[in-house]
């Protein structure tokens, strides 16, 4: 088969399936059948699906460069949309006699954009914030008029944050002070004498039921907050000796963050029910049950209790949530709460997708060694070359273990001067051209050896990307979690290249070497060989939460630039807000220099060499200007 046969029959379906599109993309992302990825937030809509290569062609026309983060809004209306109305669905069909409020938590992605649009459309469903400090609380208020929606304060209260939230109550909102510490108590109840305002109490508990998933330490008798079954009963006898039991109205519980497993959900509901109903039957008035968050993303599109996945869909998760508080409640004969979640992480997740192009390519390559060796090679290096000759499917696992050995020895020998720089590098080209071999006869196994499993991330080409791991995706490097990246064109070719990601900070932790798989994690990525002169993007999905929080000016690669787009529904985008990233002199002045200084003392810098006699005058002012250019300059590579 030659080559054009074997691009003939590469289609769109089988990108597909590759990269898992249509598991993970919930919907909203696809392929078109000129093989570039496609958004589109209307599902029944297919006609006002999106190119990504189009918007990127209206972002560069515009002067922006690449790495860009764009923001869909329609993809976060859709999701809040999705959300409120499957919890709404689940409660007519059940009979359920209250209704559900979900509320945002501000730390999942704390920028003003994304907290503006949240509350702009989550209003029809009075969808709220959640706050977990005094700068989240300011930053709400200056966002939510809707006084319908839920106000949930967590996180350590000092009398300015106490007091700024009972100003709220007093204006309206429904602001819930959750004490997740026994100490918290007296001083809310202090303040809220001294400014006379009755306070809403929350009460937050460790549940005995803890989740798997990366997360799981965030539930369970060991938590880090909340309060035990004996501090609430004490915290309830407190609340009636002081006349105050009528403040409480609502019971939080937090299981942890990218729950995968519907059993650990439902399991911890039936619990904090029960609690709830007891708390009922002391006299409280209650009236909300905050169930935290925990609403997982699938993010490999497996539909499996996997870390990164989860096995159920919204709805289930919304029915068995519903169904799991009556059980409770209905043979206790409580009245049916507010169920308030406060799902962050699948409100945002699909909002945002970081675009950048490839700069570069180290590929790996065989190389050509001789028919035979000379009589003067060093016996190590003709072992070596011995075992590249003699390699077959039968002894593989033999020859990977003496190659390693040899290659191990002759390395030994330079450092100890018994070989030269130049037997050094043939050595190193037998051996790389063996490890290739053992790759490719290895496909060939049914059951391959463990030595073997990953050995083609030792032979993957690297692909250096402009963009940096640090700073856009750091939960990829700090907590290995995996998001789907894949090409968003030339996705009807054949991408026949195996590689890792690099980005361009200096730094070996600045990869990504594993991806997404449906029945495993790959540890390298397929991607198609550049083409002379052409740009070549990938796109890193799912990364609305936590990334843009939680990213490090590594190497003083700053924000990159952002686009918020609106997809129409006649297939036509309009680009709504852009946001110009970082420039040099702006992370400088994140870490304490102060441009104009520094401009100042380069000056001065170049001004004694021009009294050395090393530039001249015009010399300078080019210099001067190149410096300048620099300061002003996006942080990352530009054309």
């Amino acid at each position: 088969m030659n080559k054009t046969e074997l691009l003939g029959r590469w289609t769109k379906e089988k990108s597909e399936e590759l990269y898992g599109i249509k598991n993970w993309g919930a919907g909203y992302f696809s392929i078109s059948e000129k093989g570039d990825v496609l958004v589109n937030p209307y599902k029944d809509n297919e006609s006002a699906a999106v190119s990504l290569m189009d918007i990127i062609s209206g972002v560069r026309e515009r002067g922006l460069d690449m790495p860009v983060l764009l923001r869909f809004e329609n993809l976060l209306d859709s999701q809040i949309s999705f959300l409120n109305n499957s919890f709404g669905e689940a409660m007519k069909k059940l009979n359920y006699k209250g209704v559900y409020r979900g509320v945002y938590p501000i730390k999942v992605n704390q920028q003003q954009q994304v907290i503006e649009e949240v509350t702009k459309f989550g209003q029809r469903y009075h969808h709220g914030l959640e706050v977990g400090s005094k700068a989240e609380l300011v930053a709400a208020l200056s966002l939510m008029k809707d006084k319908e929606a839920c106000l949930i304060c967590n996180g350590y209260k000092d009398e300015e944050f106490i007091d700024l939230g009972l100003y709220a109550v007093k204006m309206g909102y429904k602001c819930f002070f959750v004490i997740e510490m026994p100490g918290e108590l007296d001083i809310v109840l202090e303040r809220s004498q001294i400014l006379g305002v009755q306070p809403n109490l929350g009460i937050r508990i460790k549940l005995s039921a803890k989740a798997g998933g990366h997360w799981t330490e965030s539930g369970g008798d060991r938590s880090i907050f909340g309060l035990n079954v004996s501090q609430l009963i004490s915290m309830v006898d407190t609340l009636k000796e002081k006349n105050m039991l009528d403040s409480l109205k609502l019971l939080h519980y937090h299981l942890g963050s990218q729950i995968p497993n519907i059993r650990d959900i439902r399991s911890a509901v039936l619990e904090a029910t029960r609690v709830y109903a007891e708390l009922v039957k002391e006299g409280a008035p209650m009236g909300y049950l905050d169930l935290g968050g925990g609403l997982a993303v699938d993010y490999d599109g497996s539909n499996t209790n996997y870390s990164y996945s989860r096995n159920y869909t919204v709805e289930e998760y919304c029915t068995d949530i519903v169904e799991a508080v009556m059980s409770i409640l209905d043979s206790s004969g409580v009245p049916h709460p507010v169920i308030v979640t406060e799902s962050g992480r699948t409100t945002v997740a699909y909002y945002s997708v970081l675009l950048f192009n490839v700069l570069d390519v180290e590929k790996f390559e065989e190389y050509d060694i001789p028919d035979k060796l000379d009589e003067s090679t060093s016996e190590q290096i003709k072992n070596l070359y011995d075992v590249n000759k003699n390699l077959s499917l039968k002894n593989i696992q033999e020859c990977y273990n003496d190659a390693l050995y040899y290659r191990d020895e002759i390395r030994d020998m330079f450092k100890h001067g018994r070989i030269s720089l130049r037997e050094r590098a043939f050595s190193e080209k037998v051996f790389w051209n063996t490890i290739n071999q053992i790759a490719k006869e290895k496909q060939k196994l049914k059951n391959s050896p463990p030595d073997l499993e990953d050995i083609e991330s030792a032979i993957a080409d690297i692909y250096y990307c402009n963009f940096s791991v640090f700073q856009s995706i750091p939960d990829s490097w700090a907590i290995d979690q995996l998001f789907p990246i894949m090409p968003i064109h030339r996705l009807l070719e054949l991408p026949k290249r195996n590689a890792v990601i690099a980005d361009i900070t200096c730094d070996c932790d600045g990869k990504i070497d594993r991806f997404i798989d449906l029945h495993d994690v790959r540890t390298t990525l397929p991607l198609h060989e550049l083409k002379n002169g052409d740009d070549y993007y990938l796109g890193v999905f799912l990364v609305g939460a936590y990334q843009e929080t939680l990213g490090d000016l590594h190497n003083l690669f700053g924000d990159t630039n952002v686009v918020s787009v609106r997809i129409n529904p006649d297939g036509n985008y309009d680009l709504v807000k852009e946001i110009q990233g970082d420039s040099v002199a702006d992370v400088l002045s994140y870490v304490e220099f102060d441009p104009k200084d520094m401009l100042v003392r380069f000056r001065e810098t170049a001004e004694d060499a021009i009294r050395d006699g090393l530039i001249s005058a015009s010399d300078r002012r080019e210099i001067m200007k190149a410096y300048d250019n620099g300061l002003r300059g996006y942080t990352y590579y530009e054309r």
